[in-house]
């Protein structure tokens, strides 16, 4: 690609302040893209080579289409879990094409369907039959869950709860996805390729929640275990933290889906896309030594 269309060309980077969309803009900085970096706080905003920053919520559309203007391809991470995100979403789809936003490349999840058992994954096939509809080019990048979260599973007592039965799972890093939306974003080849596309991106191996622990615990030196909890104990044990009914729903889920087989997904994108292999639990703790410092022994 020449360094005219990369003059001319500018990438919508949303969520730059966070964990995913942040990681995403410095590389897109690091290979000298164009950005403007589309951010709740304005005072929070990265600062990169060739980046702009401007100040839009998601569910305001005319905010969200004068941070868009000059956007030729946006980067829509999704929004944070709530009971409207569906609507949320779709406010910022239709401010962007407003804007006159030629391509859309969305951070979805895996699995994503309109009975998906994990509750937060529906909203994200509404959101991409939403964008189908419209007609613009997009790319739909399709997660598992975030390795980088695991850690989160585990208390400190070092207990995983959860109702996920003997399903698998590939943990995917952040890293990882990231490196990917790069790619979708900026290579030549693949921009080409990932037209209208729809990609599960995922670690390497895929583990029941049992296996995974084992492997945390002998990777550590933590006691860590995995006591499996029926639906109803799930919701149980989930609700004394006060959050909605919803929410505790969307949790529990999560590891319903596994059990469900809905998670159970190895694909090849990471090292097709990016030319590396997926980072594994074990290199992840590599580079994560303390994420389990939390827990007591």
């Amino acid at each position: 690609m020449g360094d005219d269309h990369m003059t001319n060309h500018t990438i919508g980077v949303t969520g730059a302040t966070g964990a995913l969309g942040g990681r995403v803009a410095a590389r897109l900085a690091r290979l000298g893209w164009a950005q403007r970096l589309i951010v709740r706080d304005i005072n929070r905003a990265p600062e990169f080579p060739e980046s702009s920053a401007a100040m839009a919520a998601y569910e305001d559309t005319d905010a969200f289409e004068r941070a868009c203007r000059g956007v030729d391809t946006l980067f829509l991470v999704s929004a944070t879990e709530s009971e409207d995100r569906v609507e949320t979403h779709l406010s910022a789809v239709d401010g962007a094409l407003r804007a006159g936003v030629s391509r859309i490349v969305y951070l979805s999840f895996l699995g994503a369907g309109p009975a998906s058992t994990f509750t937060f994954a529906r909203t994200h096939f509404y959101t991409e039959a939403h964008i189908r509809s419209t007609g613009v080019s997009h790319t739909f990048l399709r997660p598992s869950l975030y390795l980088d979260l695991l850690p989160r599973w585990v208390d400190e007592e070092g207990v995983v709860r959860g109702p996920a039965g003997e399903g698998r799972i590939a943990w995917v890093s952040r890293d990882d996805v990231a490196d990917v939306a790069a790619a979708v974003l900026t290579d030549p080849a693949t921009v080409a390729a990932a037209k209208d596309a729809t990609y599960d991106v995922t670690g390497p191996e895929a583990l029941t929640v049992g296996a995974t622990v084992e492997k945390l615990g002998r990777l550590t030196g933590r006691s860590v275990r995995y006591v499996p909890e029926t639906w109803e104990e799930a919701l149980e044990s989930r609700r004394p933290s006060g959050a909605a009914e919803w929410e505790v729903e969307g949790w529990a889920s999560s590891y319903a889906a596994i059990a469900a087989g809905e998670m159970d997904v190895v694909s090849p994108v990471v090292p097709d896309l990016t030319g590396h292999p997926a980072q594994s639990i074990e290199g992840f703790l590599r580079r994560h030594p303390s994420a389990l410092s939390h827990v007591a022994v």
